[in-house]
């Protein structure tokens, strides 16, 4: 599996970040952890509830605060391509906020300029083509949201190719970010909304009706309504699932309960993501095992999987093309 070209289209900045990384950087700056992110094991993550999602923001926050200086940032983005390449993944789309790192690096437009340099070196030092989603807070105000789109769309022609939302879809409504989204829709950005893993089919739906997504980060919930999936499937739109964060978050409870093959076989493109897999513990390769071992995929599920994840993504042609003859040629070997 780890031999199979593939894209990565669900990875958060700060959560790609290796564990080896956050505990040198954290030394190196003088950050205080908290004793769970120390451990090598990753921490008990269950955000069903208000109390369990606030724990998940606080340990991510703290990795976070470890990012200090620009040399931190190449080096993050350079392993987590190297991380890609080691895994068959021939483009990486890697998600950020940058209201949350713009203190620490001058502003807005000097961190989204530093993060797009970072990953064009990171593209030129492994191959891995690397674009970069720009996403809005749902916790925030919606102004602040309409502020990163218009900046988002400045970059169209560097590297930022899609806007996003993020953080718990029951603290902040889809419909309130509309605007936001009109703007980066004018700017040729495409949608790529967080949907419908820890609210209901509604929020997949409302994903779809305001905001015009292309793809729904997550969007699992949606199997608990038929119509839904039956015009998800109609309309082409893919879902970035991450199965061990469903899990590692208390979705559900076993990992035959994540709806994957029940949406795969209603027609719905599928492209694994392993979300942050510094608080998680797995990353991408271990979310096509997890696929094999709890439904039985066959060697043609998982390409046909890879080859949803890289005709999903918005990899310049050339790259599709090349990536998906990769996928043919592992299926045939």
């Amino acid at each position: 599996m780890h031999d199979l070209p593939k894209a990565h289209l669900h990875l958060h900045f700060t959560g790609s970040m290796r564990h080896d990384t956050l505990l040198e950087l954290a030394d190196r700056h003088s950050v205080r952890l908290p004793d769970v992110l120390l451990a090598a094991t990753p921490p008990e993550l269950r955000a069903t509830d208000e109390r369990g999602w606030f724990r998940f923001q606080r340990l991510y926050d703290a990795a976070r605060s470890v990012l200090r200086s620009p040399p931190d940032v190449y080096r993050l983005l350079r392993e987590a391509a190297e991380d890609e390449r080691a895994e068959g993944s021939g483009w990486l789309e890697i998600q950020v906020d940058p209201t949350s790192y713009a203190p620490r690096f001058g502003g807005l437009t000097a961190t989204v300029e530093l993060i797009l340099d970072a990953a064009r070196m990171a593209t030129e030092a492994t191959e891995v083509g690397l674009g970069v989603i720009i996403a809005a807070n749902r916790t925030k105000h919606p102004l602040e949201a309409r502020t990163l789109a218009r900046l988002a769309g400045q970059y169209t022609d560097r590297g930022v190719v899609g806007f996003g939302l993020s953080n718990d879809e029951r603290r902040g409504r889809a419909a309130d970010f509309d605007r936001a989204f009109g703007i980066a829709e004018r700017a040729g950005l495409a949608a790529v909304p967080h949907g419908g893993e820890l609210s209901g089919p509604a929020s997949v739906a409302d994903c779809l009706d305001r905001l015009h997504a292309t793809r729904i980060g997550h969007g699992v919930r949606a199997a608990e309504d038929p119509a839904l999936v039956g015009r998800l499937a109609a309309a082409g739109t893919v879902l970035e699932v991450c199965p061990t964060s469903n899990l590692a978050l208390g979705v559900y409870d076993k990992a035959e309960d994540v709806p994957v093959a029940r949406l795969r076989d209603a027609g719905i493109a599928i492209a694994l993501g392993a979300d942050d897999p510094l608080l998680f513990g797995t990353r991408l390769v271990d979310q096509y095992a997890l696929v094999r071992s709890a439904f039985g995929a066959s060697d043609a599920e998982l390409a046909e999987l890879a080859r949803s994840s890289i005709r999903g993504s918005f990899a310049p042609a050339p790259v599709r093309d090349r990536l998906l003859a990769g996928v043919d040629r592992w299926l045939t070997s």
